[in-house]
């Protein structure tokens, strides 16, 4: 008799602990996105002339989605092509192509 009542007192303690609530923590995490390469992003209309004509010039099939400079006056312009492809090319402010 005294092992059923035990047995109860252990079920019924049992299934109380996993009754307790749980407390949820939710944390909010905030991105910052800054550019580590020195470039910060300008307004379309800030891009040099010759700098759009280049792009238009070598891939005319190109749309510009952002463009960025940096101290030195070199623009890292992010493209699309029409096939879905998109990159990243990089000009000085005369229009010259420049390996990054």
């Amino acid at each position: 008799m005294k092992k059923l009542i035990l047995a109860s007192v252990f079920t019924f303690v049992g299934f109380t602990a996993f009754a307790q609530p749980s407390e949820t923590t939710v944390e909010e995490t905030v991105i910052v996105s800054a550019t580590q390469d020195g470039f910060s992003e300008i307004e379309m209309s800030e891009l040099p002339e010759a700098v759009a004509t280049a792009v238009s010039t070598s891939y005319p099939s190109a749309t510009i989605d952002k463009v960025y400079v940096n101290d030195q006056k070199q623009y890292k312009i992010d493209v699309s092509l029409e096939g879905g492809t998109t990159g990243t090319l990089y000009a000085d402010e005369s229009g010259n192509w420049i390996e990054m």
